[in-house]
């Protein structure tokens, strides 16, 4: 975590730039920092979005207008996450949201996707819970979420069945 937290501020120190023919790298010191496809293209700026994820947790409102972001074609239940925790939190939900993507500094698209739509199909709105359901996926253990650390969420109620209630639809039933 730490490492990505440090990477803008070790890229504005001395940095060593090397261009091959199909790449660009960018490293300090013995570490790469930054590895981008080559643009042959006169003038043109290449973004890669991950790149620009942590800057995006400290100015969430970047994301709809950053250039880094603009065109960034991602799965729809990503899309569907972001309105869920925003009509939620508010302001606080679009950190949560670029707390998932930053999910894909680490892990493929592949798999942040199916935790997403896990945590969708579950109700289980949140990073922490997208995050746990990711790593559960991983290391092929079944999921543990414990709704009390997530008191924003609906709580489902449950009654206890009667015995009425199976009389009730035997007589539907007969009817």
């Amino acid at each position: 975590m730490t490492n990505q937290r440090n990477r803008g501020r070790r890229i504005r120190q001395a940095s060593a730039d090397r261009g091959y023919v199909h790449e660009v790298v960018i490293a300090c010191a013995s570490e790469m920092i930054a590895r981008h496809k080559r643009s042959y293209e006169r003038e043109a700026v290449v973004f890669d979005p991950l790149h620009y994820l942590a800057l995006l947790e400290q100015k969430t409102r970047a994301l709809d207008q950053a250039a880094p972001f603009a065109g960034w074609q991602l799965p729809e239940c990503f899309g569907q996450l972001r309105r869920l925790l925003e009509a939620r939190l508010r302001k606080h939900g679009s950190r949560e949201y670029v707390q998932v993507l930053r999910l894909l500094e680490t892990f493929a698209i592949a798999e942040v996707t199916l935790a997403i739509e896990d945590a969708l199909r579950l109700g289980t709105i949140s990073f922490d819970a997208v995050r746990h359901l990711l790593l559960c996926r991983i290391e092929r253990r079944p999921p543990r979420l414990d709704m009390e650390n997530y008191p924003h969420l609906p709580l489902a109620q449950v009654r206890t069945t009667q015995a009425a209630d199976y009389m009730t639809l035997l007589a539907e039933a007969c009817a």
